[in-house]
Order: structure tokens, then sequence, then C-alpha cells
């Protein structure tokens, strides 16, 4: 069996810049109030005319040209979103259409704010039973679908997209260190869109508010995130008996800063060393850690035979980490 390396990243986010003060006026929030609670300054919202699928390519055209294979060369690509441009049919097709992948199978992959390390764990698998690289696109458009009288929902998300190259490696190891991934549906209802689907479907009754993102109990939220971020983070630490002054990058999912800083003190970790993007470009679910790698790489700041360490937890609650080399 063929390795596995990382040859390429992409980012997208949107022009459209909403800063903070907007939203506080909007609830009547103090200035400060967002920023002091989940550690966002500003974020972005696609333009009118931008569907998920349009953000999603910038991205993966990045990353394309990046790697230095054409287009032709991929054999598949993996859609982490939790928002397509239709119910029916999935966008990832349409994506690969765009972005001239004529030899690509292509599948959306729903898998909340955890998207991304589950298609980066099954890219790994194809690329080295198969021999052929894979492009992995992360990417949500939560503007579209935020509850605008819900303070919990309103301040932390937003729209983005990050993208990242898996080829083939003559080393006969992946890239992928450990890998865990982990459900816990005891709280499943805590994130939702209540209508929409087979249990609730679209109905002459249905209110515009159910079809929006809710948090029903941010406390709850906050705990379960903590504890699976903390815990899958250990395990895999564990499985390669790295120590955490071993890891030279800590990217999580950038859900909310006292989030990330709770799982930071839990493993032990430098502050200097966690990676943060959500100051500047807020919460887009799945896109959150591949659009922070992309603009890490990009500035420099994280480079060849690096050890990242990544974690998350979504909605359901799915969640996951791993460690890769770069």
């Amino acid at each position: 069996m063929v390795g596995s390396k990382i040859i390429g990243f992409g980012h997208y986010a949107p022009d459209r810049i909403v800063k903070n003060a907007e939203i506080e006026a909007r609830f009547g929030l103090s200035d400060g109030w967002i920023e002091k609670r989940s550690g966002i300054k500003e974020r972005r919202y696609a333009a009118d005319d931008q569907a998920l699928s349009d953000i999603a390519f910038e991205a993966g055209r990045m990353a394309i040209k990046q790697s230095g294979f054409a287009v032709e060369d991929f054999a598949i690509l993996l859609l982490a979103t939790s928002t397509p441009d239709h119910l029916l049919p999935p966008s990832a097709p349409l994506l690969a259409h765009k972005l001239g992948l004529k030899n690509a199978g292509a599948i959306d992959m729903a898998g909340a704010c955890s998207g991304f390390l589950y298609a980066l764990t099954f890219a790994d698998g194809f690329v080295r039973t198969q021999n052929k690289p894979v492009l992995i696109i992360a990417a949500n458009l939560l503007s579209r679908r935020i509850n605008p009288d819900e303070i919990a929902s309103a301040i932390l998300f937003a729209d983005g997209a990050g993208a990242m190259v898996l080829a083939p490696s003559k080393k006969a190891t992946s890239c992928i260190l450990s890998s865990k991934l982990v459900s816990d549906a005891r709280d499943y209802d805590l994130i939702q869109i209540p209508v929409g689907g087979s249990r609730f479907p679209f109905s002459e009754d249905t209110a515009l508010m159910d079809t929006r993102m809710t948090i029903r109990d941010g406390r709850k939220v906050f705990s379960h995130a903590v504890d699976m971020m903390s815990d899958v983070s250990q395990y895999c630490l564990n499985e390669t008996g790295l120590a955490i002054n071993d890891i030279q990058h800590f990217v999580p999912h950038q859900a909310n800063i006292r989030i990330i800083n709770m799982v930071r003190d839990n493993l032990g970790l430098e502050a200097e060393k966690v990676a943060i993007s959500l100051d500047k470009f807020g919460n887009s679910s799945a896109a959150t850690i591949a659009l922070t790698l992309s603009l890490y790489h990009q500035q420099g700041k994280i480079r060849r035979g690096d050890k990242v360490l990544m974690a998350s937890i979504g909605a359901g609650f799915i969640g996951g980490a791993s460690i890769i080399e770069i």
C-alpha cells in the first residue's frame, strides 16, 4: 500500500465583513459583548448571488493549483457541508463539474462541524488504496441558516470555505498519524434545524424560523464540546506516543474562544501553539479547520514536517481528532 501526503491547501471567505457592532446594535447588546463571550470580532457573509458551490469553488481551485496536479488527475471530491445549494441534487457533482474534475467521483458529506475531519480520514484511505489524489473541500453558508431572533446563533455563525489535497506518497506511511472519530447522541437535538427532514417535513404550516438553526442549551453544548474535544485529542496523543510538547500546532474547530481555551488547558498546551481564525472569520462549521490550516500555511506558520493536532465537535453530537504530519 502506498502512503499519503498533504500537498495543497486552499481557502476562501466572502468579501462582506460583518462586525460585532452591527449585531450588537440589532440585539441591544453593549459594546464588546460578543467578543468577550466568543472571541469573534467580525465574520464574513456571502453576497446574495453566491451559493455554497460558489465559495467552495474558490477554495478548491486554490488547493488544486497549489498541488501541481492537473484537474484530470483527481479521483474523487469530498464536500463537507451542512448548507448545500439544494436539498437535492447534492452539490458535490456540480462543484466537481465547475472545477473541471471530469474523472472524479463526488459526494456531499453532512458531518456538521466535524465534517472536515471525517472527510480527511476517508480521503486518506482512498488515496492509499487507489493510489490517486483526492480533493477535500469543507464549506458552509451559515448566514442563510441563522435565526435572526436568537442571540446564540446570530453572534457565532459565518460563511467560508477551506480545502486540502491529499496525494499518494512513495513513503508507505499515512500523513495521518492518528485519528479518532466519535459520536454521542444523548443530547442529539441541542443544535438543530427543526423542520425540513423526514421527521418533520415542510408543510403549509411550517414557520420560517423552524427552518433556521437553533441552539437549545448553550451551557450543555459548551460542556459537551470541551469534554469531547479534550478526550479525542488525548486519545490521539496516547495512540501515537507523542507528548503534547511534540505538537507544533493545535488547530481546533473555531467554535468559541472559551471552548478552545478550556481544551488547551486540559491538554496542557502553550497558547502560542493554538491556531486561531475565528476572530476575523467567525464559525463556519466544517470549514473552520481547513480554512485555518490554509491561512496558517499561506502565512508560513505551518511548514513541512510539522505535527498538527486537530479536534472538533458538531451537532448530533459528532466529533473527532487527528494528528497529521504536514
